[in-house]
Protein backbone atom coordinates (compact mmCIF):
# COMPACT_ATOMS: atom_id res chain seq x y z
CA UNK A 1 0.00 0.00 0.00
CA UNK A 2 1.43 3.71 -0.90
CA UNK A 3 1.45 6.24 1.93
CA UNK A 4 -0.96 9.06 1.43
CA UNK A 5 0.81 12.01 1.03
CA UNK A 6 -2.20 13.87 2.01
CA UNK A 7 -2.74 12.05 5.42
CA UNK A 8 -0.67 13.00 8.70
CA UNK A 9 3.01 11.48 9.29
CA UNK A 10 1.54 9.54 12.07
CA UNK A 11 -2.27 9.85 13.40
CA UNK A 12 -2.85 8.07 16.58
CA UNK A 13 -6.81 8.34 17.75
CA UNK A 14 -8.31 7.05 20.67
CA UNK A 15 -5.83 4.37 21.46
CA UNK A 16 -6.34 1.79 24.38
CA UNK A 17 -3.87 -0.65 25.88
CA UNK A 18 -4.05 -3.40 28.57
CA UNK A 19 -1.43 -5.38 29.83
CA UNK A 20 -2.47 -8.43 32.14
CA UNK A 21 -0.38 -8.81 35.04
CA UNK A 22 -0.57 -11.15 37.78
CA UNK A 23 -1.91 -8.57 39.88
CA UNK A 24 -4.90 -8.02 37.08
CA UNK A 25 -5.75 -6.08 34.18
CA UNK A 26 -3.98 -2.79 33.69
CA UNK A 27 -5.21 -0.10 31.43
CA UNK A 28 -2.31 1.57 30.34
CA UNK A 29 -3.82 3.63 27.59
CA UNK A 30 -7.02 4.97 27.51
CA UNK A 31 -8.27 6.49 24.44
CA UNK A 32 -4.66 8.41 23.75
CA UNK A 33 -4.27 10.15 20.68
CA UNK A 34 -1.81 12.74 18.81
CA UNK A 35 -1.52 13.84 15.60
CA UNK A 36 2.91 14.16 13.98
CA UNK A 37 2.28 16.40 11.07
CA UNK A 38 5.26 15.75 8.01
CA UNK A 39 8.67 17.81 8.81
CA UNK A 40 7.69 18.05 12.58
CA UNK A 41 8.99 17.03 15.88
CA UNK A 42 6.13 16.43 18.21
CA UNK A 43 7.11 15.97 22.06
CA UNK A 44 5.03 13.43 24.58
CA UNK A 45 5.29 14.75 28.25
CA UNK A 46 4.01 13.68 31.29
CA UNK A 47 5.14 12.17 34.84
CA UNK A 48 6.73 8.77 34.74
CA UNK A 49 4.13 5.92 34.59
CA UNK A 50 1.75 8.24 32.15
CA UNK A 51 2.14 5.70 29.18
CA UNK A 52 4.49 7.71 26.90
CA UNK A 53 6.72 4.71 26.31
CA UNK A 54 3.85 2.18 25.90
CA UNK A 55 2.75 4.75 22.94
CA UNK A 56 6.17 3.79 21.03
CA UNK A 57 5.75 0.06 21.81
CA UNK A 58 2.60 -0.05 20.26
CA UNK A 59 3.57 2.22 17.15
CA UNK A 60 6.06 -0.28 16.92
CA UNK A 61 4.56 -3.49 17.29
CA UNK A 62 6.43 -4.39 20.35
CA UNK A 63 3.76 -4.89 23.24
CA UNK A 64 4.89 -7.33 25.74
CA UNK A 65 3.28 -11.02 25.22
CA UNK A 66 0.55 -9.91 28.00
CA UNK A 67 -0.35 -7.19 26.37
CA UNK A 68 -2.68 -5.67 23.25
CA UNK A 69 -4.78 -3.22 21.94
CA UNK A 70 -8.32 -3.41 22.81
CA UNK A 71 -9.52 0.53 20.81
CA UNK A 72 -8.22 2.76 18.50
CA UNK A 73 -6.63 3.35 15.58
CA UNK A 74 -2.72 4.18 14.67
CA UNK A 75 -2.54 5.40 10.86
CA UNK A 76 1.07 5.71 9.55
CA UNK A 77 0.53 7.89 6.06
CA UNK A 78 -2.31 6.71 6.05
CA UNK A 79 -1.84 2.93 6.50
CA UNK A 80 -3.56 1.33 9.48
CA UNK A 81 -1.16 -0.56 11.20
CA UNK A 82 -3.33 -1.49 14.45
CA UNK A 83 -4.33 -5.25 13.07
CA UNK A 84 -0.68 -6.03 11.17
CA UNK A 85 1.56 -9.03 12.22
CA UNK A 86 4.23 -8.35 14.16
CA UNK A 87 6.02 -10.02 10.72
CA UNK A 88 4.58 -7.50 8.72
CA UNK A 89 5.88 -4.97 10.97
CA UNK A 90 8.89 -6.14 11.39
CA UNK A 91 9.83 -6.33 7.72
CA UNK A 92 7.65 -3.54 6.48
CA UNK A 93 7.82 -0.71 8.96
CA UNK A 94 10.62 -0.90 11.72
CA UNK A 95 13.36 -0.04 10.58
CA UNK A 96 12.63 0.98 7.24
CA UNK A 97 9.67 3.76 7.97
CA UNK A 98 10.21 4.12 11.33
CA UNK A 99 13.57 4.50 13.17
CA UNK A 100 13.55 4.15 16.84
CA UNK A 101 15.95 5.86 19.32
CA UNK A 102 15.66 4.29 22.80
CA UNK A 103 16.35 5.57 26.49
CA UNK A 104 19.55 4.12 28.05
CA UNK A 105 22.60 4.32 26.02
CA UNK A 106 25.06 2.40 28.49
CA UNK A 107 22.08 -1.03 27.70
CA UNK A 108 20.68 -0.44 24.22
CA UNK A 109 24.88 -1.49 22.75
CA UNK A 110 26.03 -4.80 22.47
CA UNK A 111 28.90 -4.37 24.94
CA UNK A 112 30.39 -8.07 22.81
CA UNK A 113 30.11 -6.90 19.21
CA UNK A 114 31.88 -4.22 17.53
CA UNK A 115 29.86 -0.86 15.86
CA UNK A 116 30.04 -2.26 12.78
CA UNK A 117 28.42 -5.19 13.14
CA UNK A 118 25.35 -3.35 14.95
CA UNK A 119 24.87 -1.02 13.21
CA UNK A 120 25.08 -2.86 9.66
CA UNK A 121 22.59 -5.46 11.30
CA UNK A 122 19.47 -3.36 9.89
CA UNK A 123 21.01 -2.88 6.66
CA UNK A 124 21.57 -6.56 6.16
CA UNK A 125 18.06 -7.18 7.34
CA UNK A 126 16.08 -4.06 5.31
CA UNK A 127 19.07 -3.48 2.02
CA UNK A 128 21.27 -0.49 2.04
CA UNK A 129 18.57 1.95 1.70
CA UNK A 130 15.83 0.03 3.29
CA UNK A 131 13.89 -0.40 -0.02
CA UNK A 132 10.30 -1.03 0.44
CA UNK A 133 10.34 -3.75 -2.52
CA UNK A 134 9.63 -7.51 -2.31
CA UNK A 135 12.98 -9.00 -1.01
CA UNK A 136 15.79 -6.01 -0.68
CA UNK A 137 18.91 -7.34 -1.87
CA UNK A 138 21.94 -7.68 0.94
CA UNK A 139 24.17 -4.85 0.26
CA UNK A 140 27.78 -5.23 -0.52
CA UNK A 141 30.14 -5.12 2.34
CA UNK A 142 32.24 -1.77 1.05
CA UNK A 143 28.88 0.03 0.08
CA UNK A 144 27.76 -1.05 3.77
CA UNK A 145 30.60 0.17 5.40
CA UNK A 146 30.68 3.31 3.37
CA UNK A 147 27.18 4.41 4.28
CA UNK A 148 28.07 3.74 8.14
CA UNK A 149 30.61 6.05 7.99
CA UNK A 150 28.40 8.18 6.47
CA UNK A 151 25.70 7.75 8.97
CA UNK A 152 28.89 8.24 11.58
CA UNK A 153 29.52 11.41 10.50
CA UNK A 154 26.04 12.71 10.01
CA UNK A 155 25.64 12.21 14.32
CA UNK A 156 29.10 14.44 14.31
CA UNK A 157 30.97 11.44 15.44
CA UNK A 158 35.03 12.03 15.19
CA UNK A 159 37.26 9.14 13.48
CA UNK A 160 34.04 7.92 12.74
CA UNK A 161 35.76 5.06 10.24
CA UNK A 162 37.77 3.96 13.13
CA UNK A 163 34.41 4.24 15.17
CA UNK A 164 33.09 1.17 13.33
CA UNK A 165 35.86 -1.40 14.56
CA UNK A 166 35.25 -0.50 18.17
CA UNK A 167 33.25 -1.84 21.02
CA UNK A 168 30.68 0.33 23.42
CA UNK A 169 32.75 0.58 26.14
CA UNK A 170 35.14 2.67 24.33
CA UNK A 171 32.56 5.37 23.91
CA UNK A 172 30.89 8.19 26.73
CA UNK A 173 27.27 8.28 26.87
CA UNK A 174 26.99 11.16 24.67
CA UNK A 175 28.43 9.42 21.63
CA UNK A 176 26.91 6.07 22.60
CA UNK A 177 23.65 7.98 22.14
CA UNK A 178 24.87 9.22 18.42
CA UNK A 179 25.46 5.76 17.94
CA UNK A 180 22.34 4.91 18.73
CA UNK A 181 20.75 7.84 16.32
CA UNK A 182 22.74 6.25 13.59
CA UNK A 183 20.65 3.13 13.92
CA UNK A 184 17.69 4.94 13.80
CA UNK A 185 18.39 6.63 10.63
CA UNK A 186 20.39 3.15 9.11
CA UNK A 187 17.42 2.62 6.49
CA UNK A 188 16.73 6.42 5.95
CA UNK A 189 13.47 6.36 7.85
CA UNK A 190 10.88 9.18 7.51
CA UNK A 191 9.43 9.06 10.96
CA UNK A 192 11.67 8.41 14.17
CA UNK A 193 10.33 7.77 17.49
CA UNK A 194 12.94 9.01 20.45
CA UNK A 195 12.18 7.79 23.85
CA UNK A 196 13.79 9.95 26.54
CA UNK A 197 16.84 9.65 24.41
CA UNK A 198 18.77 12.63 26.74
CA UNK A 199 17.87 11.46 30.19
CA UNK A 200 21.03 9.56 31.16
CA UNK A 201 23.50 12.27 29.77
CA UNK A 202 24.71 15.64 31.90
CA UNK A 203 23.05 18.55 30.85
CA UNK A 204 25.86 19.87 28.24
CA UNK A 205 25.76 16.40 26.49
CA UNK A 206 22.01 16.88 26.45
CA UNK A 207 21.88 20.31 24.83
CA UNK A 208 24.29 18.57 22.00
CA UNK A 209 21.86 16.14 21.36
CA UNK A 210 19.10 18.03 21.09
CA UNK A 211 20.96 20.20 18.70
CA UNK A 212 22.02 17.69 16.80
CA UNK A 213 18.09 16.14 16.57
CA UNK A 214 16.88 19.58 15.55
CA UNK A 215 19.82 19.77 12.64
CA UNK A 216 18.98 16.17 11.42
CA UNK A 217 15.22 16.65 11.28
CA UNK A 218 15.49 19.05 8.85
CA UNK A 219 18.80 18.39 6.97
CA UNK A 220 16.76 15.00 6.12
CA UNK A 221 13.12 15.93 6.26
CA UNK A 222 12.36 13.88 9.10
CA UNK A 223 8.98 13.50 11.41
CA UNK A 224 10.10 13.11 15.32
CA UNK A 225 7.68 11.92 18.20
CA UNK A 226 9.90 12.67 21.26
CA UNK A 227 8.82 11.45 24.53
CA UNK A 228 10.00 13.00 28.01
CA UNK A 229 9.17 13.95 30.52
CA UNK A 230 10.81 17.18 30.81
CA UNK A 231 8.97 20.52 29.26
CA UNK A 232 12.51 22.48 29.70
CA UNK A 233 13.42 19.61 26.62
CA UNK A 234 9.93 20.22 24.88
CA UNK A 235 10.63 23.98 24.93
CA UNK A 236 14.15 23.64 23.23
CA UNK A 237 13.37 21.24 20.75
CA UNK A 238 9.70 20.17 19.63
CA UNK A 239 7.37 22.21 17.46
CA UNK A 240 3.91 20.85 19.00
CA UNK A 241 3.27 18.72 21.59
CA UNK A 242 0.93 16.30 23.58
CA UNK A 243 0.46 16.11 27.46
CA UNK A 244 -0.44 12.58 29.15
CA UNK A 245 -1.93 11.92 32.48
CA UNK A 246 -1.83 8.01 33.44
CA UNK A 247 -2.74 6.58 30.23
CA UNK A 248 -4.90 9.81 28.86
CA UNK A 249 -4.71 12.75 27.00
CA UNK A 250 -5.21 15.81 28.09
CA UNK A 251 -4.19 18.75 26.07
CA UNK A 252 -2.20 19.14 23.08
CA UNK A 253 -1.10 22.11 20.45
CA UNK A 254 1.69 24.72 19.62
CA UNK A 255 4.70 24.38 22.22
CA UNK A 256 4.35 27.93 22.23
CA UNK A 257 0.97 28.07 22.78
CA UNK A 258 0.30 25.64 25.42
CA UNK A 259 3.43 26.57 27.55
CA UNK A 260 2.38 30.27 28.12
CA UNK A 261 -1.34 29.60 28.14
CA UNK A 262 -2.12 26.09 29.58
CA UNK A 263 -5.32 24.94 29.67
CA UNK A 264 -5.77 21.78 31.50
CA UNK A 265 -5.06 21.91 35.14
CA UNK A 266 -2.23 19.00 35.23
CA UNK A 267 -0.22 20.60 32.43
CA UNK A 268 -0.15 24.22 34.58
CA UNK A 269 0.98 22.33 37.77
CA UNK A 270 3.65 20.31 35.39
CA UNK A 271 5.11 23.67 34.44
CA UNK A 272 5.01 24.88 37.78
CA UNK A 273 7.56 21.84 38.84
CA UNK A 274 9.92 23.28 36.15
CA UNK A 275 12.35 25.30 37.64
CA UNK A 276 13.32 27.43 34.77
CA UNK A 277 9.45 28.18 33.94
CA UNK A 278 8.11 28.62 37.81
CA UNK A 279 8.57 31.77 39.97
CA UNK A 280 8.06 29.66 42.61
CA UNK A 281 8.53 25.75 42.54
CA UNK A 282 5.47 23.52 43.62
CA UNK A 283 4.56 20.02 43.31
CA UNK A 284 1.87 18.23 42.73
CA UNK A 285 0.46 16.33 45.62
CA UNK A 286 -0.54 12.33 45.30
CA UNK A 287 0.76 10.36 42.61
CA UNK A 288 -0.15 8.58 39.56
CA UNK A 289 -3.06 6.28 40.18
CA UNK A 290 -2.44 2.63 39.39
CA UNK A 291 -3.13 1.44 35.67
CA UNK A 292 -5.04 -1.76 37.59
CA UNK A 293 -7.78 0.52 39.54
CA UNK A 294 -7.74 3.78 37.69
CA UNK A 295 -10.54 6.32 38.91
CA UNK A 296 -13.59 6.76 36.86
CA UNK A 297 -13.82 9.56 34.49
CA UNK A 298 -10.58 12.05 34.16
CA UNK A 299 -7.88 10.02 35.69
CA UNK A 300 -6.21 13.59 36.88
CA UNK A 301 -9.55 14.50 39.03
CA UNK A 302 -8.01 12.96 42.76
CA UNK A 303 -5.35 15.53 42.50
CA UNK A 304 -6.55 18.62 40.72
CA UNK A 305 -7.21 21.59 42.76
CA UNK A 306 -10.63 22.95 40.28
CA UNK A 307 -12.10 18.71 40.60
CA UNK A 308 -16.19 18.73 40.97
CA UNK A 309 -18.52 16.03 40.36
CA UNK A 310 -18.65 16.17 36.43
CA UNK A 311 -14.64 14.90 36.12
CA UNK A 312 -15.21 11.21 37.74
CA UNK A 313 -18.88 11.31 35.82
CA UNK A 314 -17.44 10.73 32.17
CA UNK A 315 -13.98 10.86 30.51
CA UNK A 316 -13.63 14.12 29.45
CA UNK A 317 -13.26 14.54 24.98
CA UNK A 318 -10.96 16.78 23.69
CA UNK A 319 -12.33 20.58 23.17
CA UNK A 320 -10.77 22.83 20.25
CA UNK A 321 -9.79 25.92 21.47
CA UNK A 322 -8.53 26.72 18.21
CA UNK A 323 -4.88 27.22 16.50
CA UNK A 324 -4.56 23.58 17.04
CA UNK A 325 -4.63 23.69 20.84
CA UNK A 326 -7.03 21.18 22.07
CA UNK A 327 -7.69 20.25 26.09
CA UNK A 328 -10.19 17.56 27.63
CA UNK A 329 -11.42 18.91 30.42
CA UNK A 330 -14.94 20.01 32.10
CA UNK A 331 -13.75 23.45 32.47
CA UNK A 332 -13.97 24.16 28.64
CA UNK A 333 -16.65 23.95 26.34
CA UNK A 334 -16.43 24.39 22.79
CA UNK A 335 -14.94 27.91 21.71
CA UNK A 336 -13.87 28.09 25.20
CA UNK A 337 -10.35 29.76 25.57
Amino acid sequence: MRPDSRAPALEIGDLSVAITTDEGEAQILDCAGLVLQHGSIHGVVGESGCGKSTLLKAVLGVLPKRGRIDAGSIRLEGRELVGLTRETLEREVRGRQVGFIPQDPFQALNPVFRIETQLAESLATHGLRGSSSGSAPRPDRRAMRAHLVSLLRAVQLPDAEEALARYPHQFSGGQRQRLLIAAALACSPGIVLADEPTTALDVTTQLQILKLLRELAGERSLSMLFVTHDFGVVAQLCDTVTVMYAGQTVETGPVRQVLEHPKHPYTRLLLACHPDRAKELAGIPGAVPSPIAPPPGCRFHPRCPDARAACAAARPRPVSLGKDHAVACVLYGEGDG
